[in-house]
């Protein structure tokens, strides 16, 4: 009876052994999934639980591999802590950030990013929630320390398990592939549409690590499909009427040398020579010649603008151009939000895009355009002149005269602070550049970062009272009282332009660089309570979250009636509109946005494929499509071709910034 109990322990212990990792890997999904989501209910938890099996398996088989039992135990400790940490480091990032921190990002931004908002970080590492799930995932590796001993086979697991474990792991590997392969939604985040977001959504983070290391290595991108013009649109919308003699107007591209055909330049280059290029318009060079100052604006969005609490912000929206179907996408936090509104391209390789152009021939920045046409020009910031390594990137942008921020300038401008006053950064710095004209400016802003709280915001604590009457939670009118700074920023801006007679002859273009994002510290879509109270719906996807307006003002049109531009727009348009506004010499192939003015398609879309046309908005993680109204009607060709025209553009951004593309069609 002894040796039938010891027999039948000696069994039950390597079975219950092989569970632990399994059980583990789809705890710890679990724990992230409902603190950044809210959610593990969908077919991507049926997913993620056999990944998670089956590299729980791998788990296991490492951990027996020795015949010395202590080296075993120690290696199965150490995997568990060491599997945690991840985890724990998305989870925080992702609080903070209110984004998955993929690999490019990690490499590319983390580092700023602690760093930067260390005092903020460790706030919320040693919150309540913060220790609780440090306590979450830490619980796995305590337990396994005092009952691990238990659980580890006594004696040595022989071959023929190992390989039957093994060979299980792999044909539920392979069934899980097979099954996503069935979902044309799952299946597109796997393959072509893979971006890291959607991936650790659909998957689980083990997965979306795995794949962005694929990415990574061998350098996995497919290549561009045959783009065709969208067909099959039944609509009742009414059109415009056509003049009678309608103006002909020339293509706005350039004489292009397209002859290499090999590798990637090869492939870019055939894509490019597909496409047709924008006419120009009646508003080419409206701006010709004039002044610029372009502001990518933090956390700013559409709500800010309201007539009594921001008037100039207001009159800037509504006496220029105004824009009313716009959007900011939120792809790599700030560092990102700029490079899409200066380079007009996706940052396809997360926080490490903008470090990536530091020695890129940046040819199409609207900095290097204007200084091509003689302008002054410089770009300044009120943060760290090294935050996110601007003083490498920064100087690479076309302004002719350089960079400036705290630290090789601003600090003996400005208020040292947190954060610091955009008011007193342009207060500080239009005098270097009014008598320079023409000239062309970049601001980064600061003073709408988050938190909101008047204890940790000098800004927030600044305005407080200019927002203590408005009926909404402290949080929001914490978060309007910090963007006032801006408004009086802009007032004071254009009465300086107007005492300086040089009003009529400046444009100033404010996007934001993400939404924001410091209002909820658990953000996640459809559980964001005090963004959908600012915005006055439930946020439920990402398009409906980065919403935001577009200003671009310029005197003289402020007696003319506004121009209005309601089909969707986004931060990659910004740049072909002002090219061709200011009438430089570009090529509309060359840039995945379109100048809204043109008769280009209008088309909004993210790194996560999620798109909006005048027809409607297609959401990539459900994978429907919604018309404007009940007067639209859209075939599934219809909605296909616009699917491949976004994967087209998102790898032609992709390819740009790993080449140096440009440097290959311009440099001489």
């Amino acid at each position: 009876m002894a040796l039938h109990e010891k027999s039948k322990r000696e069994i039950t212990k390597p079975t219950l052994f092989i569970a632990v990792f399994p059980v583990m890997m789809i705890y710890y999904e679990i724990i992230l999934s409902l603190s950044t989501s809210g959610s593990f209910l969908s077919w991507g938890t049926v997913f993620t639980i056999l990944f998670s099996i089956a590299y729980g398996s791998i788990g296991y088989l490492l951990c027996t591999i020795s015949k010395n039992r202590l080296f075993n135990r120690i290696l199965a400790s150490a995997l568990i802590l060491v599997v945690a940490i991840p985890f724990l480091v998305e989870y925080f990032m992702h609080r903070q950030f209110k984004i998955f921190y993929d690999l490019q990002t990690t490499l590319g931004g983390a580092a700023d990013a602690v760093s930067g908002f260390s005092h903020e970080i460790v706030n919320m590492v040693f919150s309540w929630d913060g220790i609780f799930k440090i306590v979450l995932y830490i619980l796995p590796f305590v337990l396994f320390l005092i009952f691990g001993d238990r659980l580890l086979p006594k004696n040595p697991v022989n071959a023929l398990h190992r390989v039957v474990v093994g060979g299980c792991a792999v044909v539920l590997y392979l069934l899980n592939l097979l099954f996503i392969s069935l979902s044309p939604v799952y299946a597109a985040v796997y393959h072509q549409e893979y971006n890291f977001q959607s991936a650790v959504s659909s998957f689980g983070l083990v997965t979306g690590l795995q794949l962005d290391l694929q990415h990574l290595i061998f350098d996995e991108e497919d290549s561009f499909e045959t783009n065709a013009p969208p067909t099959d649109i039944t609509t009742t919308l009414p059109s415009d009427d056509l003049p009678e003699e309608p103006v002909v107007y020339t293509p706005n591209e350039r004489p292009l040398d397209l002859s290499e055909t090999n590798g990637k330049i090869g492939e870019l280059n055939e894509y490019v020579a597909s496409l047709t290029p924008s006419l120009k318009n009646e508003y080419t060079g409206l701006f010709k010649g004039k002044n610029l100052i372009m502001i990518s604006a933090e956390a700013f969005t559409a709500e800010v603008i309201d007539p009594v609490l921001t008037p100039t912000l207001y009159r800037m929206a509504t006496k220029g151009i105004n824009f009313t179907d716009y959007y900011q996408p939120a792809s790599a936090g700030t560092t990102g939000g700029e490079y899409q509104n200066i380079f007009g391209m996706l940052p396809t390789a997360g926080g490490k895009s903008f470090k990536s152009t530091t020695d890129h021939l940046n040819y199409f920045t609207i900095g290097s355009q204007l200084n091509r046409e003689g302008y002054y020009g410089k770009a300044f910031h009120n943060n760290s002149y090294t935050y996110y390594s601007r003083h490498l990137t920064h100087v690479n942008l076309g302004y002719s005269d350089g960079f400036m921020g705290w630290g090789n300038g601003m600090e003996n401008l400005i208020t040292k602070q947190w954060p610091q006053s955009d008011d007193e950064m342009i207060n500080a710095t239009f005098a270097t550049y009014v008598d320079k004209q023409p000239f062309n400016v970049y601001y980064m802003s600061v003073s709408g970062h988050s938190g909101y709280s008047r204890s940790g915001n000098a800004m927030t604590k600044k305005h407080w009272d200019r927002v203590t009457h408005l009926s909404y939670s402290d949080p929001v009118k914490g978060y309007l009282a910090a963007n006032l700074d801006l408004e009086d920023a802009m007032r004071h801006l254009l009465s300086q332009l107007e005492t300086a007679g040089i009003a009529d002859d400046t444009v100033i273009c404010i996007s934001a660089d993400h939404f924001p994002y410091g209002l909820d510290s658990d953000a996640n879509l459809g559980n964001m309570p005090y963004l959908s109270e600012l915005y006055g719906y439930p946020v439920k996807n990402y398009m409906q979250r980065d919403h935001s307006r577009l200003i671009l003002w310029c005197g003289s049109l402020e007696e003319e009636e506004p121009i209005i531009v309601d089909t969707p727009t986004t931060s990659l348009d910004i740049l072909p509109t002002l090219s061709n506004l200011f009438g430089t010499a570009f090529d509309s192939r060359l840039m995945p946005g379109r100048d809204v003015f043109s008769d280009a398609m209008p088309l909004a879309f993210n790194l996560n494929y999620d798109w909006k046309t005048e027809y409607g908005t297609y959401i990539s993680s459900t994978g429907t499509f919604t018309p404007v109204d009940e007067t639209v009607e859209l075939s599934e060709d219809y909605i296909a071709s616009i699917k491949k025209i976004v994967r087209n553009k998102i790898r032609y951004c992709s390819g740009v910034l790993e080449t140096d593309y440009f440097r290959h069609l311009f440099e001489e």
